[in-house]
């Protein structure tokens, strides 16, 4: 069985996202709290798919910051 050899640009990761991962890794390593774990996991998550989908504003239109529930 042979395998079509990839390119390196497809196997490469850039810099930015490396380095954003080595600081969460980092984190997640020094923290003993169950809710800093998970959060750390969902920032590698988004550090890893640019294009996911997260909540704006406009999700929330009637949703005032600071203000009572």
């Amino acid at each position: 069985m042979t395998t079509t050899p990839r390119r390196i640009d497809a196997v490469d990761v850039p810099l930015a996202e490396l380095s954003a991962m080595a600081i969460l890794r980092q984190a997640e390593q020094r923290t003993h709290s169950p809710s800093d774990l998970l959060a750390y996991r969902l920032d590698e998550y988004l550090v890893t798919h640019p294009g996911a989908a997260v909540s704006t504003a406009a999700d929330y239109p009637t949703w005032t910051p600071g203000g009572a529930s």
